[in-house]
């Protein structure tokens, strides 16, 4: 990051607008603009990781707040040589999650619960959706803690989500029981090079006064994706041999063609063979 840079030429090169820093945001000022500069690494130095601070790490993660204490969220340090080789030949175009210094595993939890109220001799009505989506603020909370943490000491990363690409597989390579499942993995190491910041869709896209509104987004979204492209374009026009080459490629055309191929369609039925209930 650079050292001279402050929050709000942080702000503006994310959201693309002045952003006003209130007075009474001057205390946090430090920690806000880590926050606000955060940007995703994918190429590490050579340099070990040790075990202590990862653990220091999942403690502060686990620090985060958990739906009514339940505490429905475990990571996984990954360490065994042929599980982390096993994670990385199934994912051959993201060749950062084998060469990271670490790897992570954040999970969704719904086995304790049921497991405390059976001890407890205690009835458990709530078998259905609501364990799961709890298990998956608190997990997604956990990798954001964990994250922040880990930048807050020189480290960085970058989430994995195509773990749930072969999520049959990572549970057997981590031994993961009924009702535990992998929510997403996570690279950690020391940053190779600065990286850069990636520009966000503009506050009036996606936060809202006391009711939601769709007001003009053809045209915030059509904005964004000049902004977008003008500073940080993408390598290259996803699926061409399907949709051709186009002038102008912003992030919505990006997004439409990675989301016009399916995805995960059997992740349900994993979930449910896991003894997760969907209803």
């Amino acid at each position: 990051m650079n050292e001279q840079s402050s929050l709000p030429e942080l702000l503006e090169e994310r959201f693309g607008q002045s952003i006003e820093i209130h007075e009474d945001a001057q205390p946090g000022l430090p920690f806000l603009e880590m926050l606000a500069a955060h940007r995703v690494h994918r190429k590490y130095a050579d340099r070990e990781v040790p075990r202590e601070l990862i653990e220091l790490l999942c403690a502060c993660a686990l620090s985060a707040p958990s739906k009514s204490d339940l505490q429905q969220r475990d990571i996984i340090i990954v360490e065994d040589p042929s599980t982390r080789r096993s994670i990385a030949e199934r994912l051959p175009h993201m060749p950062w999650a084998g060469e990271a210094p670490a790897f992570v595993v954040f999970c969704i939890n719904g086995r304790r619960l049921p497991a405390i109220s059976s001890w407890r001799q205690k009835p458990f009505p709530n078998d259905h959706f609501d364990l799961l989506f709890n298990g998956i603020g608190d997990a997604a909370i956990a990798l954001s803690w964990f994250l922040i943490a880990a930048e807050s000491v020189g480290l960085s990363g970058c989430p994995i989500s195509e773990l749930r690409n072969f999520s049959n597989d990572v549970s057997e390579w981590l031994g993961l029981p009924d009702r535990v499942i992998p929510f997403a993995g996570f690279c950690l190491g020391w940053p190779a090079e600065e990286g850069q910041i990636s520009p966000r869709l503009p506050l009036d896209v996606t936060v809202h006064s006391d009711r939601f509104s769709e007001a003009g987004l053809r045209g915030r979204i059509d904005g964004y994706d000049r902004r977008r492209e003008q500073l940080q374009p993408f390598a290259e026009q996803k699926d061409v041999g399907r949709w051709g080459t186009l002038p102008e490629y912003g992030w919505s055309e990006q997004k439409a063609r990675q989301y016009a191929v399916p995805q995960r369609t059997d992740f349900g039925a994993f979930v449910r063979a896991k003894g997760f209930n969907l209803d």
